[in-house]
């Protein structure tokens, strides 16, 4: 089999997306490409450019379609003959077992060869099967690279109907072969995962309808309309609208497709598991001889794979409701799981993916759920059903079969077992069997030739009748720990080599899930599994350094050492503890490990000391072979086999003591941190909790089958890095999820699940709305209001009514339910609409605009002091990001998109604000995915109106606050303790102030007594007095009896000039006093808790109004917080595109129910699912299982309406053009046009943007030093000359940030920067070096990005990819790339033709040698002053030459004061490599300095810690030599 370029081994740490060729450099033809050895995926020798071009898909691309390259040639017409020419000479496979010969349909893909040749002229009526089979191959190439496949088809959609049609028509009179059936199998499988469009979703759900009843057994049929009577009346309305013959009957239904297309499927799939799989079949006269010879030569592969598809097909099917409901009875009719298990291929070696389909298949036909009211059935009705059915299935033994007689007076618990119901069944004879299954239960048809076998009946009988283990119960008996078993199981836990061709034993998440306990279960599944491969890299990682061998006494010794692996001394099991009532398993198994760290140097040491309670860590039992592997058993060994593995059990820290017993890390508080002591010794003994399920099924394998004692076996100790090592929480948090009952809010339960009305959970569907919404302080002014409300004729009157001519904020507005969107809100579906929607009211001048009536109120007086004073806002926020303030202080679902630079945090902090003011008894919850984030929305919320004391920041991050006040729980007890002590002395002020005793001071209840008894009667009486008085200006001056106490404010409280403004500074007063007493009736419960615990857990669930942590904390401690009551009606996530689905379901998710209904009032997400998802490492789960689908992106596929912010204020204008059409209707904030600094050109280059082209340098473009790992020295050089050029101008390190596509380019990048630019002070590093994955969120004034690859697009093809790459920069955007390449991708057309209408050699104003420049940012400069670089070597003699004269003109500035830099030997900073003088340059300005002192001093640890992969030989990467 030929090797692709891009499609062999695969770095999941380093890779993302799947490889392909592109029209430039298409990809290798057949003869170019060596052939290598087997599976294995060597990576195939490099071609070049000049060969690939030769290709001849290449060739007749450029002559028929491919529209780049020479425009002026004209194209051929449309010639269907060449489409069957391509077709049966490139893309039929006549032999072997892939089903498309995958490089010449990449070849083909990326020429564009869909959406300029076969669709542009593709006509329903006359199109050949060659054309139809030739789509259908492009659109699974496009499904497997994970681009949008049905983009193309929507210009046209009644030729898209037309062309579904004709697919579903295609078999017809046909026979395909076997490749060709897989490709119109997977076809079906991604028609089946797109259910969101609406075209598709139209034709194919036809084929899951009633009507596929037709094709029933006669008993099946009547077996499934007894079971569900209201499906009666629907099939006889469905009967009356079947149209009528010529004669008045009906037209036999069976000659429709829909009706018999999956019937059909699954009798052709039948036949060929039966009779091609194995080919040779007929010359062997019994499967079991079939089987025992396991010859690899007798499987045909390609019928295997299809057989595997065929299964993931009948897995999709039963996993989603609207194919399930009417094609469940279809699977069970034709018993398709039962022949399947039966068939050679299940029992045979190489159907163990097969096997473990059939098994999920299983698992999803008897899935717990009503099929017809789609309601989750309870573990009792499950049980009910069960019964009721055996008791039905022993009365009719009891009447009908008199040698049953036995089985029908048994009772139930001892026939419900596989085993015993087959021995009781075996008493009946072949025919008497056959009748009893066919005719009296029906179960199967009569007619079906399979009804002949014994062994196919009783596999039936009993898989209908025998008990089915919980769902609960199975997923209670799994361990949470990977064992050796699973971890290197490639069906489940697929390595390298993923390449989207085949299938696997996986769950997928798509648009639809069954019921609640599903969606946990797949997700349980995937994340379990995604923890055990990176699991498994880490100890595949840390095993080889330990250098195992076999010592003279047969045992296991170790001559290496590894950071993350130790050897074990001494391992024993302490304590097993008996089973809770109804288990099996033992309630706790706790062991202690003794293990050494004498042989490792103090910052290792400390690492392995700094074990904490609930860490996880790994037992490993290592046994090395005696003799080495020779080459040839090294190519077969599996990974254990190489590394000498021989199992692997997770375990949980409980304590860790030193040799002389002390406990070291004393978890629960007791010991004080002054009287903590170092540990002594040398030896470290840890408490380690086994996992019990794990434990049972060893102690049972031990005893049942003899097995080898695992437990007396572990030699090494392995631990992982505490941030990847949470996921036995998370898998915790999911299992406890699913032992619970009704847990999502009513509200949010269809939607989540993916049915119903997609806007059923939006504010103007939900009922508690808030009427009127005080505003505080949204609006800035009344006009900013008016703006807001377009659609409106806005009127303000006050509070008694009458109207206001002169209305300032704050506004009360009464909002009416049907709110007309500006143009933000919009269901998913519409992405494409451009903004068209402005235009509406322009058209009728007739049109009478609805009122809308705002309440202006004068807000009471704050008080006194500055510090009473309210914060405000200075944002002018724009009518879409209204419209998402409304809608998200509304109880319901609010989504908001927010595009990059438009606001989102704003947003966000707003709805917090009014929130809070509106609504301020309720809790609300801020989760974010990163801490960053948080931290960013924390320090906003702290400029607002909401005070410190109700805020509160959980997690790991709050120390990186830049803020002096400590948000942590511990910080927020301290302030509270503080803030009582300054609260009491004011209230002794105050006594004093009164003539009365301070002791009222002593504490807060004390202080409580004193309000009542002294403050607040004084201050009625006060009131009284004043209501006989108020023709007296000067009445309150005088009576004040608080006077004494406001002595010392900033300015006199009272001027005696009008009764009426002295009242309201009266009021102000006693709100300050008010306020002063309600805090320390707050105070309180901190005074009468004593412990630091106590105090922190009452602050987070009683004190604090707004909770944040991120996503991860909140899935680590959900157990705890059940236990303490947390309580909060709001959540409010950001980012929440880049969260995974299941961790953005659990912070739903954090509190108990109250009566059985969920708390929860409001969910507002935002995020943009434009922008990069969340990470998956294998590429498998993220591509097989979407299991990088956020809930925002499932959301929005679903079509649940959202509000696109459409106003950046980040970017120039023309660098957002770049991205924004990947958006509706995305503009530019005044800001951006206005600002002086976005309208001035970048001094020394001639363009704000620009792609530049490079060309191989050194006779090399892109290279792979080890697999995947791409670099591209010519980009990096470039892209670092460019620096130093910036800084040699004196554009400010801090400003500039270097961003590349791929890691390896990252780590050349960064060689070259310390080679070239560290050495020097007056250039440095920059800001960051860094890929664009990692820089998502974060933005600069000035990028430079490098995107490496020249031979295939790679990774980027992924738009999202090149969203997040061109709009992290502000100011100016250089993309140094191979141009040849990038402008022939589809998906990338928009942004690269807008970067190539520039020139694409580096333009530069050659006359401005500083950074400051008055130039206007569209004027390029004159022309003589412009200068077109020609490559590299250019760009270091123009860095030489600038260099130079600046060095003159300090040199005539200053005289010959310095020389004090000494350059280091190998330090060769300018291209041309000459020795640099021996001088240095001042500093440009004073900023840059210290920014740069402190990016230098943080570069080196980020490059040795971040990315690279530690060697354990203490010499880290970073040391050595930087390479060019």
């Amino acid at each position: 089999m030929t090797k692709v370029y891009g499609t062999g081994l695969y770095d999941f740490r380093r890779h993302r997306v799947a490889e392909y060729p592109v029209a430039a450099a298409p990809a290798e033809s057949k003869t170019l490409v060596p052939k290598t050895g087997g599976g294995g995926g060597g990576v195939p020798s490099s071609i070049t450019l000049s060969e690939i071009q030769r290709d001849r898909l290449t060739k007749i691309a450029e002559a028929n379609w491919l529209k780049s390259g020479d425009a002026g040639r004209p194209k051929k017409d449309f010639d269907p003959e060449l489409v069957r020419k391509i077709y049966e000479t490139e893309l039929l496979v006549k032999e072997g077992s892939k089903p498309v010969p995958l490089q010449r349909v990449m070849i083909l893909e990326v020429s564009q060869y869909l959406e300029n040749y076969l669709w542009p002229y593709f006509d329903p009526l006359t199109a050949t099967f060659e054309h139809v089979m030739s789509i259908i191959i492009m659109v699974n190439e496009k499904f497997r690279e994970n681009v949008a496949a049905w983009t193309c088809f929507h210009e046209r959609k009644d030729a898209f109907k037309g062309f579904l049609e004709s697919v579903l028509r295609l078999k017809e009179g046909r026979e395909l072969s076997i490749a060709e059936k897989t490709n119109y199998l997977v076809f079906m499988i991604n028609a089946f995962q797109s259910l969101e469009d609406e075209v598709v979703s139209r034709t194919i759900l036809r084929l899951a309808n009633l009507k596929s009843w037709y094709s029933l057994s006669y008993g099946r049929f009547q077996m499934e309309l007894c079971l569900n009577p209201g499906l009666i009346k629907k099939w006889k309305r469905m009967i009356k609208k079947e149209p009528v013959k010529g004669d008045g009957s009906h037209l036999d239904p069976s000659t429709t497709v829909e009706v018999m297309f999956v019937r059909n499927l699954i009798e052709e799939f039948l036949e060929i598991l039966d009779s091609q799989v194995f080919p040779l079949k007929q010359l062997s006269g019994e499967d079991d001889e079939l089987i025992d010879a396991t010859g690899l030569g007798l499987v045909n592969d390609a019928c295997v794979l299809y057989c595997e598809r065929f299964m993931e097909f009948l897995i999709d099917l039963l996993s989603q409701l609207p194919t399930r409901r009417y094609l469940r009875p279809l699977v069970a009719d034709v018993a398709v799981v039962a022949k399947c298990h039966l068939s050679a291929l299940y029992r045979h070696e190489k159907g163990k993916l097969f096997a473990q389909l059939v098994d999920l298949l299983q698992f999803y036909e008897g899935f717990e759920i009503n099929d017809h009211t789609g309601t989750q059935l309870t573990d009792h009705e499950v049980l009910e059903s069960h019964y009721s059915r055996m008791q039905s299935f022993q009365l009719l033994a009891f009447k009908k079969m008199e040698k049953l007689r036995e089985l029908a007076l048994t009772n139930i618990g001892s026939i419900h077992k596989r085993a015993n119901l087959s021995k009781k069944l075996s008493v009946l004879s072949p025919e008497e069997l056959r009748d009893f299954v066919c005719c009296k239960l029906k179960l199967v048809s009569k007619e079906d030739p399979w009804s002949e076998r014994v062994d196919f009946l009783i596999e039936v009988m009993v898989s209908y009748f025998e008990k089915q283990q919980s769902q609960k119960e199975a997923i209670n008996a799994l361990p949470l720990y990977p064992n050796e078993q699973i971890m290197w199981d490639e069906s489940v836990v697929p390595s390298i080599n993923y390449s989207g061709e085949g299938c696997l034993a996986l769950p997928k998440l798509n648009l639809q899930f069954l019921t609640l306990h599903d969606y946990l279960l797949r997700n349980f599944n995937l994340f379990r599994l995604e923890s055990t491969y990176e699991i498994r890299e880490d100890i595949q990682e840390a095993v080889p350094h330990l250098l195992a061998y076999i010592n003279n006494d047969g045992g296991t010794a170790f001559r290496g050492w590894s950071r993350m692996g130790v050897p074990i001394k001494e391992f024993k099991i302490t304590e097993v503890k008996q089973p809770n009532i109804g288990e099996v398993k033992p309630s706790s198994v706790t062991a202690e490990v003794t293990y050494s760290v004498s042989s490792y140097r103090a910052h290792i040491r400390s690492e392995w000391d700094a074990l904490k309670e609930h860490d996880v860590l790994f037992l490993l039992s290592i046994r090395p072979s005696f003799e080495p592997l020779s080459t040839e058993e090294e190519d077969k060994a599996s990974v254990p086999q190489k590394l000498g593995l021989q199992f692997v059990r997770g375990c949980e820290v409980i304590e860790i003591r030193d040799e002389e017993g002390n406990l070291m890390n004393d978890f629960s508080g007791k010991i004080k941190r002054d009287e903590w002591k170092p540990p002594k010794g040398e030896l470290r003994t840890v408490t380690v909790a086994l996992d019990t399920a794990q434990y049972h099924m060893d102690v049972s394998n031990i005893a049942e089958k003899g097995a080898e004692d695992v437990y007396g076996t572990f030699n090494v100790l392995m631990r992982r890095k505490p941030k990847e090592n949470n996921f036995k929480a998370i898998l915790e948090s999911i299992r406890d999820l699913m032992n619970e009952y009704c847990i999502v809010p009513k509200w949010l339960e269809n939607i989540f699940l993916g049915y119903g009305d997609p806007s059923a959970a939006q504010w103007t569907n939900m009922p508690d709305l808030l009427e009127t919404v005080d505003f505080k302080d949204t609006f800035v002014d009344a006009d900013h209001l008016k703006e807001s409300f377009l659609d409106y004729e806005v009127s303000f009157v006050n509070p008694d009514g009458s109207g206001n001519l002169n209305p300032r904020p704050p506004f009360k507005i009464k909002l009416p339910r049907t709110l007309k969107p500006n143009n933000g809100a919009l269901t998913g579906h519409a992405i494409s609409t451009s903004g068209a929607t402005n235009e509406i009211n322009v058209v009728d001048a007739n049109y009478q605009k609805e009122a809308l009536i705002i309440e202006t109120y004068t807000p009471p007086d704050p008080g006194p002091y500055p510090q009473d004073q309210p914060k405000q806002n200075s944002v002018r926020f724009t009518p879409t990001q209204v419209e998402a303030i409304i809608s998200g202080i509304q109880p319901g679902l609010t989504m908001v998109v927010g595009p990059p630079g438009t606001g989102k945090t704003d947003t966000a902090v707003q709805i917090l604000n009014v929130l809070y003011h509106n609504c301020p008894s309720q809790r609300t919850l801020i989760i974010t995915h990163s801490n960053q984030a948080l931290n960013d929305l924390f320090e906003k919320i702290m400029q607002r109106d909401v005070p410190a004391r109700y805020l509160l920041r959980l997690g790991q991050g709050e120390q990186e606050l830049a803020t002096d006040l400590d948000f942590s729980r511990q910080g927020r007890v301290n302030a509270m303790l503080v803030r009582r002590l300054e609260l009491l002395s004011e209230v002794e002020r105050l006594a004093r102030s009164l003539q009365l005793p301070e002791d009222v001071g002593y504490t807060c209840e004390t202080a409580g007594y004193f309000w009542l008894l002294h403050v607040y009667s004084r201050w009625e009486q006060f009131l009284a007095a004043c209501a006989e008085n108020k023709e007296k200006s000067t009445f309150v001056r005088d009576r004040f009896p608080f006077k004494e106490f406001f002595c010392d404010t900033p300015h006199p409280v009272f001027t005696g000039e009008s009764f009426e403004k002295d009242m309201r500074a009266a009021m102000g007063c006693f709100r300050h006093l008010k306020t002063m007493f309600q805090e320390l009736e707050e105070c309180r419960a901190f005074e009468l808790l004593k412990s630091t615990a106590d105090r922190a857990n009452y602050l987070m669930t009683k004190q604090a109004k707004i909770v944040a942590m991120t996503c991860t904390h909140a899935a680590l401690k959900r157990k705890d917080f059940l236990q303490l009551g947390f309580k909060y009606d709001n959540l409010l996530m950001e980012e929440s595109a880049q969260i995974l689905e299941i961790e953005t379901f659990i912070p739903m998710l954090l509190q108990r129910q109250e009566d059985g209904h969920a708390r929860l009032k409001r969910c507002i997400l935002i995020g943009d699912h434009h922008q990069l998802p969340p990470v998956v490492k294998n590429m498998a789960f993220q591509k097989y299982s979407h299991m990088d689908q956020s809930l925002f992106t499932r959301f929005v596929r679903l079509g649940i309406p959202y509000i696109e912010l459409n106003a950046q204020g980040r970017a120039r204008p023309t660098i957002a053009k770049l991205y924004n059409w990947r958006y509706r209707d995305l503009g530019d904030l005044p800001s951006v046009k206005e600002e002086v600094i976005f309208n001035r050109a970048n001094a020394g280059f001639a363009y704000d943007y620009q792609l530049v082209d490079v060309p191989d340098y050194l006779g090399k473009g892109e290279t792979t030093p080890s697999p995947w790992f791409y670099q591209n020295e010519g980009e990096a050089e470039y892209v670092v000359s460019v620096y130093i050029y910036m800084r040699l101008l004196g554009y400010p390190a801090n400003k500039i940030s270097i961003l590349t596509t791929y890691n390896g380019q990252k780590l050349l990048i960064r060689d070259v920067i310390n080679r070239r630019c560290v050495p020097y002070d007056f250039i440095g590093p920059p800001s960051k070096v860094t890929t664009v994955d990692k820089f998502q969120g974060q933005q600069n004034d000035f990028i430079l990005l490098s995107l490496v690859r020249t031979r295939f697009v790679g990774h980027l093809r992924d738009v999202r990819r090149l969203v997040v790459a061109m709009s992290r920069a502000r100011l100016g955007l250089y993309v140094f790339c191979r141009r040849s390449l990038f402008e022939q991708c589809y998906e990338l057309q928009p942004t690269f033709q807008l970067l190539l209408k520039r020139p694409d050699h580096l333009a530069l104003n050659v006359n401005e040698i500083t950074s400051y420049t008055e130039r206007n940012v569209e004027d390029p400069g004159p022309g003589h002053h412009l200068h077109l670089v020609s490559g590299i070597e250019e760009m270091g003699s123009i860095i030489d030459r600038l260099y130079q004269e600046k060095l003159r003109h300090q040199f005539d500035q200053n005289g010959a004061y310095f020389s004090h830099l000494e350059p280091s030997a190998n330090t060769d900073w300018v291209q041309s490599g000459q020795q640099t003088m021996d001088t240095d340059m001042p500093e440009q300005t004073e900023e840059a300095t210290t920014v740069d002192n402190h990016v230098a001093v943080d570069m080196p640890p980020e490059n040795s810690m971040e990315d690279v992969t530690m060697v354990d030989n203490g010499d880290g990467v970073a040391n050595g030599n930087p390479s060019p």
